[in-house]
């Protein structure tokens, strides 16, 4: 998924008031905003960003408005993305519904790992297109297996960098990203890269993340988000809060949308 090996933030079924534990963290791309995406002839816009000791050891030394960046879930834990108990776990159905997709849309499903997804998109924009964005060379390879293997030519897999989602610009009707931003090594540079993707007006990004105002959610506080937070950060890189949905079992669905 993003930044660095990013893939889903899972819960789990760690007891209410735990911290789960994700199925694999790692930590090898952790030091990756030590380098840069980018060409050489540009350099990475350092505003918001504070690099210092790690205040929670499931995060890494690098903080963005405040906020310290977690570690990443490799693509080995693929398999987790698929389990059974997801759709109940998460109201993914619910979450699919609330984005009210259009036949025509142009979606983004940004760190899609398996697609679990993407391929649920899919059939719900036939005229339009679901681009599956991930920077893990294994999981582009399984987005494109499973493209053929579901039959489903309106999915796009790319292959994407820890700066840069390589999107179309102005083009994106919505994007989706479903608990993975907290664990973008280059928030800011990403947040930008989304803005300049999505259509002028129109187009939406939907950010799902943990609900960090609630103890009870089953997640490490690390892997947990709140809507002050997520407008903040939207904010700074040119988004504007549209609405927050509180229907998902232990998520928020934050809408912003590109002036």
């Amino acid at each position: 998924m993003k930044n660095a090996v990013v893939m889903w933030v899972i819960a789990g079924t760690a007891a209410a008031g735990a911290c789960a534990q994700l199925p694999i963290e790692s930590n090898v791309a952790s030091q990756a905003f030590l380098r840069s995406d980018l060409p050489s002839s540009q350099l990475p816009d350092s505003a918001g960003y504070e690099n210092r000791a790690p205040r929670d050891p499931s995060g890494i030394g690098r903080y963005y408005l405040g906020r310290q960046i977690a570690h990443v879930m490799g693509h080995e834990g693929a398999d987790w993305l698929e389990r059974d108990d997801r759709r109940e776990e998460e109201g993914t159905d619910l979450l699919l519904k609330e984005l009210h997709l259009k036949p025509t849309d142009v979606v983004a499903d940004l760190g899609a790992g398996t697609g679990f997804f993407s391929f649920r998109m899919a059939p719900l924009v036939p005229s339009g297109q679901v681009l599956a964005e991930d920077i893990q060379p294994e999981m582009i390879a399984e987005l494109n297996q499973r493209k053929v293997r579901n039959k489903m030519p309106n999915v796009r897999p790319i292959l994407g960098t820890t700066t840069d989602p390589h999107l179309p610009a102005s083009s994106v009707d919505v994007v989706l990203l479903v608990d993975a931003y907290h664990e973008f090594d280059h928030p800011r540079e990403m947040g930008r890269a989304i803005r300049n993707a999505l259509r002028p007006h129109t187009g939406r990004l939907a950010l799902v993340e943990y609900r960090a105002e609630d103890p009870n959610v089953p997640i490490k506080p690390i892997h947990k988000m709140t809507v002050a937070q997520a407008k903040k950060e939207m904010s700074a890189v040119g988004l504007e809060f549209v609405e927050v949905r509180e229907d998902l079992p232990q998520q928020h669905l934050m809408l912003f949308r590109r002036p």
